[in-house]
C-alpha cells in the first residue's frame, strides 16, 4: 500500500511538471503573438515600419525566458 502511494505521488509531480512547462510554452507564444500586435498597431500609426513590432516581440520573448528563469530558480531554492 506505502509503495502503491509513493508510484502515484511520483506521477502526479511529472505530470505537473510536464503541465507548468506546457503552460508557460502557451505563455511565451500568447505573449509573443499579443507583443507583436501591440507593435504592428504601434508602427501603423506612427509610420515607423517594422521598428516597434520587432522591438516589442524581443522584449517579450525577454520578459518570458526572465520570468521563468525566477520560476525555476524558485522552484530549485525550495527543493
Amino acid at each position: 500500500m506505502l509503495t502503491t502511494h509513493k508510484i502515484h505521488h511520483v506521477q502526479l509531480s511529472d505530470i505537473k511538471q510536464v503541465m507548468m512547462i506546457s503552460a508557460w510554452g502557451f505563455t511565451m507564444v500568447v505573449v509573443s503573438f499579443l507583443f507583436l500586435y501591440i507593435g504592428h498597431l504601434l508602427d501603423g500609426i506612427l509610420g515607423t515600419s517594422p521598428n516597434f513590432m520587432l522591438g516589442f516581440f524581443i522584449l517579450g520573448l525577454f520578459l518570458c525566458m526572465m520570468r521563468l528563469y525566477q520560476e525555476a530558480c524558485a522552484k530549485r531554492k525550495a527543493i
